[in-house]
């Protein structure tokens, strides 16, 4: 099979299934495993956004919204050369990756995998439906990742249950949404201001602060570890004001943004930060 993955999450998926000798094409943003960064990049960010910080970036993607115009370029024409048999793409979020609308109708008569988690136990039913349709086993896979939540879970019942609050964006800051509330549950992480299921949205850091955390958890979406450290430092004010006696700053990129495996990593990330 000859596929051709618009979703970093899925390019990830499809190496752990060891399908990664049928991928054909990713996007610019899959680099991980390595082994994706040899493969061809059928697409390109729209706006310049490298030296832009939080806020700008904000400002930046709401704006390309209003005018409706796309974050993402992609070349159909270079997909369409490749003959795939397989387009997997995404609903979820027009700003974390390329909207499957944008390419459906000149991808027309080639098979489209459109992924749209709102949930961990989602995010492992896209990868087992992933495996199903190119005919790859999925059950060594599968219980791997289901023995590391149990392990992660048990850990964490070990633990006192803390009060927390976890930020998918910096300014402003935005809440805890989609899977990301299953992974904070599972951790023994109370989060008063997360909601399970449905997109993140911006809040207030006087709305962090009512609160009351015990743990600020911050872990920007499409960010570095260094990245997002780098974010954090210019809103330490508002950071110290949480009165969080604990603040963890993640790498939201490889791990919590991205509904795939590694949401067993981020899983055991936030054990380790308990």
């Amino acid at each position: 099979m000859r596929i051709v993955s618009l979703l970093p999450s899925a390019t990830e998926s499809l190496f752990a299934l060891g399908l990664g000798d049928q991928l054909v094409a990713v996007t610019h943003e899959c680099d991980h495993p390595p082994e994706a960064a040899s493969l061809p990049v059928v697409t390109r960010p729209t706006l310049d956004l490298a030296n832009q910080g939080s806020s700008g970036i904000e400002d930046a993607v709401a704006f390309a919204a209003r005018e409706g115009r796309s974050l993402y370029g992609v070349d159909t024409y270079a997909i369409l050369r490749l003959d795939p048999d397989l387009v997997v793409a995404q609903d979820i979020c027009d700003v974390c990756a390329i909207p499957a609308d944008q390419v459906a109708q000149d991808l027309t008569g080639i098979r489209m995998i459109r992924q749209h988690p709102h949930s961990l136990r989602d995010v492992l039913a896209d990868i087992e439906e992933l495996a199903e349709v190119c005919g790859a086993d999925s059950l060594p896979l599968m219980a791997r990742l289901r023995r590391r939540i149990e392990a992660a879970s048990a850990k964490a019942a070990e633990l006192p249950r803390v009060r927390g609050v976890f930020l998918e964006w910096i300014d402003p800051p935005y809440r805890a949404g989609h899977w990301t509330p299953d992974l904070l549950a599972l951790a023994g992480i109370e989060d008063p201001l997360a909601r399970a299921g449905v997109p993140s949205v911006a809040l207030s850091w006087d709305d962090v602060g009512k609160a009351k955390p015990e743990l600020l958890i911050l872990a920007p979406c499409g960010f570095s570890q260094a990245r997002a450290e780098e974010e954090a430092d210019y809103v330490r004010p508002q950071i110290e004001a949480t009165g969080a006696t604990s603040v963890v700053v993640l790498d939201g990129s490889a791990y919590f943004n991205r509904p795939g495996p590694r949401l067993v990593d981020s899983l055991e990330l936030l054990v380790a930060s308990r």
